[in-house]
């Protein structure tokens, strides 16, 4: 009996210690230190206070002042560094120091003009013949969302291609071959144009389009390449709501001229137009999930944030104040306060990686929240470019997404170091 009662005493007793180190500062912040880490030279890392660093190598600096330790990127490189307490290890963390990178933010109201890989298939059309109404599209098997590249064994490019051949193929009575994409996937179909009674032109039964344009704000630049991103989303066709396959384009300067608000279901809008000498910008050659990509033709100027900024990843992201780069009148950029209500650390690409909220009184008076437009306006944190606005909740227009800018950059082709695949991979 005594024995037994002893053993649920001494089970007792090793439940609380176990309990009581769960809330021991330093066993805590042990389980919350990352195994990994990733910043840039120069860049700093606040070790927890309750642990010290027990070793490290060049690849790092660590400086202790009022009882807190951190670590800076000396060189570009990787290496272990050991934490614990009291000279006794207790973790160790990879540490991946990317060379010295800086970006300059945006928040410039752009203008995009994007041309097609070929012509869009937005919808059918009945054509009233001599032998009755037919869509020679349709039966040929083309569907809303097909991307035409080649008729006859011509590249495509634009709509006003496409009037000679067709017409010709009709006049002969002889079926035009089409080279048709849709999604991932490359077929062939053949199609006889047909003409209306009482016309002279022939018709594909088709409606097309070749090209699209709107507005957003332009996200960052790099100082180096001149390579940028804007939008933080992908551009779709408003018809068919896929995403454009972009074979150029352009960004030109816009403003804007006046803001519809964003209501609970009914998200806002920036109404813009291209600036009156219609500057051209920079080229498209890229239309992704993370926006547009491309290079300027010169450095752009948006005003006080024309100064290189540093890059914040995702895992230096944090809960709390952050502001936003944008325009709500005319051309000029300001700066706006937000809160970053969530963020994920990523080690792949994704597109909602924050969740955001706008809290500044004015911008909420003036726009309502988030509004169409305003995609691609950098996030800025502890004076670093961390991400950009992407989509509004449409039950809530003051709250949104956010992506995290290390995807935009890669979407861009901005080098961040070799080091960084692999860091991503581990």
């Amino acid at each position: 009996m005594k024995k037994g009662l002893i053993k649920k005493a001494i089970g007792a007793i090793l439940l609380v210690v176990l309990f009581s180190a769960a809330f021991y500062p330093p066993l805590q912040q042990y389980v919350d230190t990352p195994a990994d880490i990733l910043f840039f030279e120069g860049q700093e890392f606040a070790v927890p206070a309750a642990l010290d660093v027990i070793h490290s190598d060049e690849t790092v600096e660590v400086f202790s002042q009022d009882s807190r330790t951190t670590l800076e990127g000396a060189r570009p490189g990787s290496s272990k560094v050991q934490l614990g307490v009291a000279g006794f290890p207790l973790k160790t963390m990879n540490v991946t120091v990317l060379p010295e990178k800086k970006i300059i933010p945006g928040g410039q109201s752009i203008g995009v003009r994007v041309h097609t890989q070929g012509v869009l298939v937005v919808g059918h059309h009945l054509i009233d013949t001599e032998e009755g109404t037919k869509s020679p599209g349709e039966k040929a098997g083309v569907e809303v969302g097909d991307m035409i590249t080649k008729m006859n064994g011509m590249q495509i490019k634009d709509m006003s291609e496409i009037s000679a051949v067709v017409q010709k193929a009709g006049e002969e009575n002889s079926p035009l071959k089409l080279e048709v994409k849709r999604g991932d996937r490359m077929f062939n179909t053949e199609l006889t144009p047909e003409k209306a009674k009482g016309e002279f032109s022939y018709r594909l039964g088709l409606y097309i389009r070749d090209s699209a344009a709107g507005v957003g704000t332009l996200t960052f630049y790099d100082p180096d390449s001149k390579k940028y991103g804007a939008l933080g989303h992908v551009i779709s066709d408003m018809d068919t709501k896929e995403p454009l396959q972009v074979n150029d384009g352009e960004i030109l300067s816009s403003r804007v001229t006046s803001i519809e608000k964003g209501l609970n279901g009914e998200p806002g809008e920036k109404l813009a137009r291209f600036s009156s000498e219609r500057k051209v910008l920079g080229d498209i050659n890229k239309n992704s999930a993370f926006g547009i990509f491309g290079k300027l033709n010169d450095d752009v100027s948006n005003g006080s944030w024309d100064e290189p900024m540093e890059i914040g990843l995702s895992h230096q992201v944090e809960e709390g104040p952050a502001e936003i780069l944008t325009v709500v009148n005319g051309e000029e950029v300001r700066k706006f306060s937000i809160e970053i209500v969530s963020s994920t650390i990523q080690k792949f690409p994704a597109t909602k990686g924050m969740v955001i909220k706008v809290t500044d009184p004015e911008l909420l008076e003036a726009t309502g929240g988030i509004v169409q437009g305003m995609s691609g306006s950098p996030i800025i944190q502890n004076n670093r470019v961390v991400g950009a606005v992407t989509h509004v909740f449409v039950n809530d227009p003051t709250s949104g997404y956010g992506c995290h800018i290390e995807w935009m950059l890669q979407e861009a082709g901005v080098d961040l170091g070799k080091e960084t695949k692999e860091a991503r991979a581990s």
